[in-house]
């Protein structure tokens, strides 16, 4: 019985560390998409002011 006890106790602290970790990841996946998504903003924004100051410029092949 006391093994059955010592297993469980085990899985509980696994899940709780797992449930943690989770939550960590999940914020830094928040905070990597917050800022992926102001980096694009400003990139087109980028990209308009520079049309703005050369419209008569062709596009480079990679945009």
């Amino acid at each position: 019985m006391e093994e059955i006890r010592q297993r469980l106790t085990d899985l509980e602290m696994r899940f709780a560390f797992q449930a943690e970790t989770i939550e960590e990841l999940d914020q830094v996946v928040t905070t990597c998409n917050l800022q992926i998504q102001q980096l694009t903003r400003e990139n087109s924004h980028l990209k308009e002011m520079l049309r703005s100051l050369a419209p008569d410029l062709p596009e480079s092949p990679d945009e």
